[in-house]
């Protein structure tokens, strides 16, 4: 059973088990869709900040947005644990002859590859959601305020723990500008994640 499909109380105790999976990848991606499912339903409210046609199609694009956001990052948390499986898997195969060590390194590569373009895509998705959080932010019913602000939250935590699976993965991978390029992307765009993440708590706040 994929581990989006478990009950909340079974996901914990797989989270909580000693083995290498479920991990901090998974738990950032899980952290970041339940993040963007607040949103969405702050999003969805029947009431909205000043009950206006503005308010109503602000928060509709943006819960149509966040569908597709937290699809992908409930997606995410199940690729996680695939991919690091797929290192650890790596990790595991023959190195006897020449042949067989060539093979376990381009492997090794390839599965430390996956394990970093995971969370990578965690970080944008969080950025993502964090952009349509200052819409619900502005528009949303001021009641559902805290709602929000959890959400803002949680996805910043989300793009911290992305970030940690990022740098851990990509110290192992042997193309400089692979590495090159995702570890300026890393830290762009979580930079970017916080400042958006600013600007929503900004906005609660004139509440």
């Amino acid at each position: 059973m994929l581990l989006a499909d478990k009950s909340v109380r079974d996901l914990l105790a797989v989270f909580s088990a000693p083995t290498p999976t479920p991990g901090g990848g998974s738990a950032a991606a899980l952290a970041s869709a339940v993040g963007a499912s607040l949103l969405t339903m702050v999003a969805s409210l029947p009431k909205t900040r000043a009950g206006t046609d503005d308010d109503r199609a602000a928060l509709a694009s943006a819960a149509s947005a966040l569908a597709g956001i937290r699809r992908q990052l409930t997606e995410a948390i199940d690729a996680d644990t695939a991919a690091y499986d797929q290192v650890v898997g790596a990790y595991k195969r023959p190195k006897g002859s020449p042949e067989e060590l060539a093979a376990r390194k381009a492997a090794i590569q390839q599965a430390l590859r996956a394990a970093t373009d995971v969370p990578l895509g965690v970080v944008r998705l969080s950025a993502a959601a964090l952009e349509q959080a200052k819409t619900v932010a502005a528009h949303g019913h001021r009641a559902a305020a805290s709602d929000v602000g959890v959400a803002v939250a949680l996805l910043r935590a989300g793009v911290r723990g992305a970030r940690l699976n990022i740098e851990s993965n990509v110290g192992s991978v042997s193309d400089a500008a692979y590495v090159d390029a995702v570890t300026t992307e890393t830290v762009r765009g979580s930079d970017e994640a916080g400042r958006i993440a600013d600007e929503a708590d900004a906005l609660l706040r004139l509440t």
